[in-house]
């Protein structure tokens, strides 16, 4: 480490060093390395005395993309995913301890405040229920009640879904045979992080989407004779519209 490394101090009022569980520490630091990036050049030193204060140090030539980061932080908008994560990880942590939070530089100006306990309370909508579609691969059907839940995964997300008897028979020999575009009415809610939630969805009518490649599906459609699909210039942005025409419509 040289010797003209940059310090930082991140200040958590609440707590202390000989009264922080160790494994909290460290994911305090494991936070604020997040936040600081460029992780092989930036070392922890030290832990403060008094309110529990973290000191990374920063080595001297990467200390101004150190910098460049911490301002991304207070900026309204282009800041780094991981930034953005960093400073919500730490402010949720702050809150749990009943805590708030400052990074400062060294000479003791506030970089970044942390509210932690004296954020407003997150506010959640609903539930609504509303008329809507979308797309799944079918990776579970079961139950022996006569409401059949029924698991549909689109991208990481899996949608439990309910569906009567007839409709599962329906559904069952499209087990992880490619994504299925279901229509019915689910019960949504908007969580704090202004992520939507959906808690339930009745499925009422469903059908089997074409895989291929879109390229392979125009090639397909200008094959047809007479088809009419050789004068679109832009195919795709025609196959868009018509999909949402039948969206509509359904």
């Amino acid at each position: 480490m040289s010797d003209t490394a940059q310090t930082y101090h991140f200040i958590i009022d609440a707590l202390t060093p000989d009264r922080v569980p160790m494994a909290r520490l460290a994911e305090y630091i494991a936070d604020l390395a997040r936040l600081l990036g460029h992780q092989e050049h930036v070392h922890f030193g030290r832990v403060e005395s008094g309110s529990l204060a973290l000191v990374p140090q920063v080595e001297q030539s990467y200390y101004p993309l150190v910098q460049e980061r911490l301002r991304a932080a207070n900026s309204a908008e282009g800041i780094p995913k991981d930034v953005v994560d960093a400073v919500e990880s730490l402010n949720h942590r702050l809150a749990q301890d009943d805590a708030t939070g400052s990074l400062r530089d060294d000479s003791g100006a506030e970089i970044i405040k942390f509210p932690g306990r004296d954020m407003p309370a997150p506010q959640t909508f609903g539930p609504f229920k509303q008329l809507c579609a979308f797309d799944g691969v079918l990776i579970r059907v079961g139950g022996k009640d006569e409401t059949v839940p029924v698991h549909l995964q689109a991208g990481d997300a899996i949608h439990i879904c309910n569906s009567t008897r007839d409709m599962a028979r329906r559904l069952a020999p499209h087990l992880y045979q490619g994504t299925l575009r279901v229509w019915g009415e689910g019960r949504w809610e908007r969580e704090a992080n202004g992520r939507w939630k959906l808690n339930w969805f009745d499925i009422s009518k469903f059908k089997q989407l074409d895989d291929a490649p879109i390229d392979e599906v125009v090639q397909r459609l200008r094959e047809v004779k007479d088809s009419g699909w050789r004068r679109f210039d832009d195919p795709l942005a025609e196959i868009q519209r018509l999909r949402r025409d039948s969206d509509e419509d359904e």
